[in-house]
């Protein structure tokens, strides 16, 4: 199995994860100059933005481990632009990641508000 199909298939899982949550499933893939947000989706309560990291068995560090404060800004200014160009106020954006990994079993951890945006100063 390559990466490609790994982070597909971890991706297609975590949306199915978010759906029995309760959520909303907004979109997948969000592109804009600023990176990409894997999926955008929402509750009654939150608008949030996943960043899915799937590991296989040989995995040396953690999913949530390889999101970097630099990718963690690229999600911000993603979502900062989707936010802005998408006129969402009623709901409160939340950051959070999805680590899925698989060896004998598959193991998923959502973790919710799993980095904060509040702090972003930068520019869109």
């Amino acid at each position: 199995m390559n990466i490609g199909t790994t982070g597909s298939a971890g991706e297609e899982y975590a949306a199915e994860v978010l759906t029995r949550k309760g959520y909303e499933i907004i979109t997948r893939n969000y592109r804009s100059r600023f990176g990409e947000i894997d999926i955008i989706c929402k509750n009654d309560k939150f608008i949030a933005f996943v960043e899915v990291k799937t590991r296989g068995r040989n995995a040396v560090i953690l999913g949530r481990e390889a999101v970097t404060p630099s990718k963690q800004r690229k999600i911000i200014k993603t979502a900062l632009y989707y936010l802005s160009a998408n006129n969402v106020t009623s709901l409160q954006p939340r950051f959070d990641v999805i680590e899925i990994t698989v060896k004998e079993r598959v193991r998923v951890v959502h973790i919710e508000n799993a980095f904060d945006g509040s702090s972003y100063r930068g520019f869109i």
